[in-house]
């Protein structure tokens, strides 16, 4: 069966590193703290938070899944850019049999920044996910919005 994947551009009026390095890089410290309604907690399992880390985060009933395990792929943090595989949770093996994202945050003009992400995965056979895309597209609004809004309350956070 074919890939499936979607894109998603979310505007940002805060710097691409800052917006980063909190949304990305220490997502699994702050998005208990701004996304309580979505995330209940999240740490690491293995690694440093360099490439080959896996992170774990612990979902609210808001997500379809209580939980999912992500590996660091590759992880650039001067072109604020990584790439994650899903592991463990996240609907593998029950809805998903692979699942990736890429997200690369760019600088924008005027000093904001715009978040490029590309999610790739692969169903598993007889599976339908209508309505799964919007939603997934929404939890990732909702995470860099929280990080976004967590910045702009707090002008001396991840500078």
């Amino acid at each position: 069966m074919a890939s499936n994947s979607w894109t998603l551009e979310i505007p940002s009026p805060v710097a691409a590193p800052r917006l980063f390095r909190a949304a990305v890089m220490d997502w699994h410290n702050l998005a208990p703290k701004v996304a309580s309604h979505v995330v209940t907690s999240a740490h690491p399992v293995e690694g440093d938070g360099g490439v080959g880390s896996v992170r774990q985060f612990n979902f609210t009933s808001f997500m379809p899944f209580s939980f999912m395990k992500e590996k660091l792929e590759s992880l650039d943090v001067d072109k604020c850019e990584c790439k994650s595989t899903l592991v463990e949770g996240g609907g593998i093996g029950v809805a998903v049999e692979t699942a990736a994202s890429h997200i690369k945050v760019e600088p924008a003009a005027g000093g904001g920044s715009v978040v490029k992400v590309e999610s790739t995965y692969k169903l598993l056979p007889g599976v339908d996910v209508k309505g799964e895309e919007v939603k997934a597209k929404e939890a990732v609004t909702a995470i860099f919005k929280g990080a976004e809004a967590y910045l702009v309350a707090n002008p001396d956070a991840y500078n």
